[in-house]
Parts: structure tokens; sequence; C-alpha cells
């Protein structure tokens, strides 16, 4: 057997040994954070464990089909895809909406739920690598590629923001514009883009004075004016973050995830991270996702065509783009919107949502060795 035929059968290494790594590690800490939560609210302390490694379970069987399933053959169905994750955003405010912490962000019946933002994500990747991929010139074209793509994202940002999610709204946004950029559109196109997104954020933000935007933005400028009630969840993490010091206070060890710290196994995870970690932990923890993010530009450069490396910069893009959003919120460096850090924290869908998209890289690495 040659060295290209066995290239083919393996895949990208590299790749699976981080998912893997990842996912274990985040099995670990959801553990660590949830223990006291899980007693308090479910009367069992394995409650979230048990429940992240199912979905840990679901989420390498979806990576398997995925690593094997012809990434080709989505061309075949992404207008469909893009369509079903339209109507199930709209899904959202209908009765079968389920609101939780004052968001509506999954729809469902008893305890089945999706979040239809999550499904957005790798339905815009799919979708936009088709589009473009398609017709090239597309992206040289105001009315055929730029403004129906920008349109598109005008609907998906409207739609999630509405939830209200401002975290995936900017991750979706920045997925399709990213995407046309690898596609050839010109950089000013991009940066006037970014500048209306931009624009768009603080008119959203300044538009009701004394509403849930601008809560959340005033809040996140000084948290500590207020650390009883809008700024209550930001201090608890930068006081985790804080009190980690360098190599940390030890694996479970951690004391915001007593009951202090909201929902610790979830958006905040890093800051037990780095409570128990230590600075070392969090900065070992970013150099991982930025291998991984190395290897999936490696793809998407060595992918055999331009809907392979779309769908790979997509990927990467997302993946990139959640790491820094999840960062930037525990570190008090945005506004609290509700992003998870990739692989680690606590959550099904957005689990699954990455598993099968390393599937789709792993997919790819193992046609481009022909």
């Amino acid at each position: 057997m040659d060295k290209s035929k066995r290239k083919m059968k393996s895949g990208d290494f590299v790749l699976v040994i981080l998912t893997l790594g990842l996912t274990i590690f985040g099995i670990i800490m959801v553990f660590s954070s949830s223990y006291y939560s899980a007693i308090n609210q479910n009367g069992d302390a394995y409650y979230y464990l048990k429940r992240d490694i199912v979905w840990a379970i679901l989420g390498l069987a979806l990576m398997l089909f995925t690593a094997l399933f012809d990434y080709r053959l989505y061309t075949k169905i992404a207008p469909h895809i893009m369509g079903l994750s339209i109507v199930l955003l709209a899904l959202l405010f209908t009765p079968l909406g389920v609101t939780r912490n004052f968001a509506t962000r999954w729809i469902g019946v008893g305890d089945f739920t999706i979040m239809p933002g999550e499904v957005a994500k790798i339905a815009v990747i799919i979708f936009v690598a088709w589009y473009l991929s398609k017709d090239p010139s597309r992206i040289r074209s105001l009315t055929r590629g730029i403004l129906p793509l920008v349109a598109l994202c005008g609907v998906c940002a409207g739609l999630i923001i509405k939830q209200p999610n401002l975290s995936t709204a900017i991750t979706v946004s920045g997925i399709i514009v990213g995407m046309m950029f690898v596609a050839g559109l010109n950089l000013m196109y991009v940066v006037g883009v970014g500048g209306a997104g931009v624009l768009g954020v603080v008119a959203l933000i300044f538009s009701d004075r004394s509403g849930y935007w601008f809560e959340r933005f005033t809040s996140f400028l000084d948290p500590f004016a207020d650390p009883l009630d809008t700024g209550y969840q930001v201090v608890q993490s930068l006081l985790a973050l804080g009190s980690g010091g360098l190599f940390g206070l030890g694996l479970g060890k951690g004391l915001q995830k007593n009951l202090y710290l909201p929902e610790p196994q979830n958006d905040f995870i890093l800051a037990i991270i780095g409570e128990e970690l230590g600075y070392v932990g969090c900065i070992l923890l970013l150099a991982v996702y930025l291998v991984l993010v190395w290897r999936g530009i490696h793809v998407a450069l060595n992918a055999p065509d331009l809907f392979g490396t779309l769908l790979a910069s997509g990927i990467t893009i997302m993946l990139a783009l959640q790491v820094i959003l999840n960062v930037a919120v525990v570190t008090s460096s945005m506004p609290p919107t509700g992003i998870t850090l990739p692989f680690v924290s606590y959550g099904g869908n957005a689990l699954m949502l990455f598993m099968g998209s390393m599937g789709i890289l792993l997919n790819i690495s193992r046609h481009s060795a022909r």
C-alpha cells in the first residue's frame, strides 16, 4: 500500500488526537465545575457528568459518521440545510420555543431540545461554501454574490439577536464574512461589512437605554459598579481567574464553583479552569486551540477543490471565533452573551456540532491525499 492510500485511510491524526483530548478534558472540567451546582439543583453530584459523557459518546459517533461521509455530497443538500436552519430559528418565536434564564434559544418538547443557533453555524458554512464554489465569479459580483450573502447574514443574525444571543449572531456573521474573504472578496468590502456590523451592534445597544442590551453593555464596562446584580457573574469570574494565580489552586479545589459563580459548567468554565489550573493551564489550553486552528488551516489549504477549501475554512473560522469570544466574555473584554468554549463547556448541541465539524475536516483531509 503506497503512502497516498495510507494517508487517505487515516486522515489528519493530529486533528483526531486534539479533538479527543479536548473532549476528555472538557468532561473532567465539567464534573469539577458542576459538582456543587448539580447537588444543589438536582440532588445528584454526577448529574452533569453523566449527561456530558452521553453527549460526548453521541458526538464521537457523529464525528465518525461525518469523517466517513463524502463531504462533496453536502453540495446536493446545502440549500435545504440552510432553509431548514432558518425555519428552526423562526420556530423559536412560536410555542415550541423554550425560555431559560430570560433567553429563548431552544426549541423542543419535554426534555428533547435543540439550539437552532448552533444548527445555523454549520448550515451557513455548508451553504456559503456551496454557493461560492458553484460559481466562483459570484464573489466579484455585487448583485450575484455579495448582496445575497449580506442579506443572508442579516436574516440569520436578526433572528438570533431576537433570542437574545449577540455572541452567536456575531459568530454566524463572522463565519459568512470570513468565508467570503477566503473566496476572494476585496479587503475593502470586508472592512465595510465589518464596520456596518459594528455600527449595527452599537445602534442595538443604545436603541433602548433601559433595555437588556444597554444593561449588559454598561455592566461589562464596569462590572464592579454593581457587583451584586448586573456585574455579579463577571465579578465572580474575574475573582476566580485572579485567585488561580500562576499554577492554580489544584484540580477540584476551586472556590467560585461552590454556588458563587452561576452555571460554572457552561459559558464561564474557563474561569474555573483558571482558578484550578492557573494561568499556565489556560495558556496550555489556548495553545491546543491554536494548534487545532492551524490544522484546520492546513486542511483548507490542501483541500482538493474550492468547496472543500471553503468548507474547512468556515469550520476553522467558527472554532477560532468562538474561542476568542468566550475568552473575551470570561475576562470581561466584551459583554456576557452566552457563548460556549468549544469541546469543554457543558452543552450537548454545541459539543455534537464541533465534533461533527471535526469529522468533516477529517473527511476533507482524507480526500486531499489523492
